[in-house]
This record gives C-alpha cells, sequence and structure tokens, in this order.
C-alpha cells in the first residue's frame, strides 16, 4: 500500500499527519544544529528547550498553575498503577478505586503491594459495558486518594462527568487525555501514556499537584519517588518520544485547543454511533450514557462475519479494527488526531458491507 491507510489502532494510534510530514523533514537535521533531535543529549540546551516548550504548550490546554509539576516519564501507566500507590498510599492505607475495566483492575492489583485498593463501584458484574452510576459508589472519606480510568479502551466505555469526592482524585487519562475539559483543582495526580492521543510510545506524562506531592510516603527508591523527578532531571529521559509529544500539543493548540478537538470529537463520535444505531445489523456493546468517544466497540451479527468485515475493511486501507482479545467483536479507536475523513470512510464502508453480507 503505497497511501497512507486510516488507522484506528487503539495504541500506538495514530498521530496527525501534519506532524509526520513535519518529522519527515526534521529526522536527518533539526534546525541548524547538524544533527538529528534522536541523537541530542537530554541536557542540551536543544532538548531543554523542547521540553519545556511542551511543558508551556500542556499549561495552556489545561489552565495549569504554577503549583503543578509536569513530569515525562518512562514505564507506561503500567508503571504509573505501581508508583502511585508506593508513592501516596500509607503503609496499610486504604484508597478508593472505580473498577470499570481491565487497566483499573490492574491498578487495583498494584495497590495491594502496600495496603488496600478498595473497589469502591465497579461494573465488572455486566462486563464492564456501563460507568457505575455515582449514587451506588461506596466511598471512604479518609482514603488516600479516589483513582479512576477516564475511558476504557478495552470496554469502549468513558467518564461523562468528573467524580465529586472529598479527598483527591487521582486519574488514569491514557487513552481520553486533552479530548476534553478537565478541572483539574479536583485532582492530585493525572497520568498519561502519550501513545494513544498525545505522542508515540516510550514516554508517560504525569501531572502532580505540589500540595499532593507533599504527603508522600518516605522513604522511597529514587527513581519511583515522584520527588526526583519534580526536582531535577535526574535520568535520560525519552527525548525523541517527547519532541514528538511537543509538536502534537502545538497542533492541538492550532485545533482550538481542548474545546475545539471536543467539538470535533464529538462529531465523529455521534457519526458512528448512529450508524450502529440506525438498525440491528450493527450492535453496540455499552450503554448509550457510558459510551466513549475514542473507542467504538461494537458486534455483527456472528464471529465469522466479524472476521470478514476486519480483512475486508484492511483491504480498503480501513485498518486495526479488531477488538481487544479479551472481548472480541470490532473497536475503532477514534482519537484526537483522526480525521473526520476517517470515521466517514468507516461509514461508508459499513453501509457497503451490510448491502453485501445483511
Amino acid at each position: 500500500m503505497s497511501e497512507r491507510a486510516f488507522n484506528f489502532s487503539a495504541g500506538p494510534g495514530v498521530l496527525p499527519e501534519e506532524v509526520l510530514l513535519e518529522l519527515k523533514e526534521e529526522v536527518p537535521v533539526f534546525k541548524s544544529i547538524g544533527t538529528s533531535v534522536i541523537e541530542i543529549s537530554h541536557r542540551s540546551p536543544t532538548y531543554t528547550e523542547i521540553a519545556e516548550a511542551a511543558r508551556a504548550h500542556l499549561r495552556t490546554l489545561l489552565g495549569l498553575g504554577e503549583d503543578w509539576h509536569i513530569l515525562f516519564l518512562q514505564g507506561g501507566a503500567s508503571m504509573q498503577f505501581h508508583q502511585i500507590p508506593l508513592n501516596f498510599l500509607p503503609r496499610g492505607g486504604s484508597a478508593d478505586y472505580l473498577d470499570t475495566g481491565a487497566w483499573s483492575a490492574k491498578a487495583v492489583k498494584e495497590a495491594a503491594f502496600f495496603g488496600t485498593g478498595k473497589i469502591a463501584a465497579s461494573s465488572k458484574a455486566d462486563n464492564y459495558n456501563h460507568i457505575p452510576s455515582p449514587d451506588t459508589w461506596s466511598l471512604d472519606p479518609n482514603a488516600a486518594y479516589l483513582h479512576y480510568t477516564s475511558n476504557n479502551t478495552i470496554f469502549g466505555t468513558q467518564f461523562s462527568f468528573e467524580p465529586n469526592a472529598s479527598v483527591p482524585l487521582v486519574c488514569d487519562a491514557s487513552s481520553d487525555f486533552l479530548s476534553h475539559p478537565i478541572d483539574v483543582d479536583r485532582y492530585g495526580l493525572i497520568y498519561a501514556g502519550a501513545q494513544k492521543n498525545i505522542g508515540p510510545a516510550g514516554v508517560t506524562v504525569v501531572l502532580i499537584k505540589e500540595s499532593f506531592l507533599q504527603g508522600r510516603v518516605q522513604p522511597l527508591p529514587t527513581m519511583l519517588d515522584y520527588g526526583t523527578h519534580t526536582a531535577k532531571l535526574f535520568n535520560t529521559p525519552p527525548v525523541f518520544a517527547v519532541y514528538l509529544v511537543e509538536k502534537v500539543l502545538r497542533w492541538l493548540i492550532g485545533k482550538g485547543g481542548i474545546p475545539g478537538i471536543q467539538t470535533i470529537n464529538a462529531a465523529k463520535a455521534k457519526t458512528l454511533y448512529d450508524r450502529i444505531d440506525a438498525n440491528d445489523f450493527y450492535r453496540g456493546t455499552v450503554e448509550p450514557d457510558s459510551r466513549s468517544k475514542m473507542n467504538v466497540t461494537f458486534r455483527l451479527p456472528s464471529e465469522e462475519l466479524e472476521a470478514t468485515f476486519i480483512k475486508e475493511a484492511q483491504e480498503e486501507g480501513l485498518q486495526a479494527l479488531k477488538g481487544h482479545r479479551s472481548v472480541g467483536g470490532i473497536r475503532a479507536s477514534i482519537y484526537n488526531a483522526c480525521p473526520p475523513e476517517a470515521v466517514a470512510a468507516l461509514v461508508g464502508y459499513m453501509n457497503a458491507f451490510e448491502q453485501k453480507h445483511g
């Protein structure tokens, strides 16, 4: 295939084409420094400028004050599942977790190494097909924090609201980061693996409020202590990944920031869900009020038809539509950088596929 396909991968996910074209021009020699950005020192003025620009973009997009630390760490969101309770769950203490999918369940498991990750609400009994209503939650006012996963890539659910709690919120925002506004005053920590919405694999953005940081447990292993990384650049960061994150954030600002991309995302999701709901050939897997605007999951009348759907879609230049191996079905990930044209092409293909196989 010589032309660029429409990429619906759940992660690593699609990047803006404008960013990739800019990257293509800059890879051999970045600006006037005589080398590629892949080769530069993480302590060079060039990298410092890139990282500070990325931080400035995040402050602009989210309205972050100087009481927020912005870190570019490694290990993905899965490392954060462990690092957060290591730092903030008192030994033998308890933190609340909202269990809405596979990733939140993994986070609960890691908390058990240090104290209790109490499940304050769960939709597991219904195969994670909805976000539990707040009136069913059992929150502990003495919990160290309330952890939730804002969007669930595997099951296709998303919080349409931000939890209201008397303790600091900790959010795994990996798969819907910067796709909608966040009331940062509610949070102690927000983290996001970049590879779904803001960059390539290899870097995790961690936002920590200073007041929350000061409550961390001591002593801590040096590399896993957030204080190590807020104090100084301790070790080599993922330079190339941060370089691309800066470009994506700049692209996002050019799209009108979070309000602008939120409007685009809502229109994309409506187009696709309207097609799914048009008849019973395609069947959504999530309760309507919990549907994700990032990962749209649906089924066809049979698994055989689903296999054919995926195969023929690939031939039409519609890639990575296979659902997660644990649930099957179809999944279209329509992150910030997924263009509306991709969704239009998918809907057109869905129409033609139903006419052929329905």
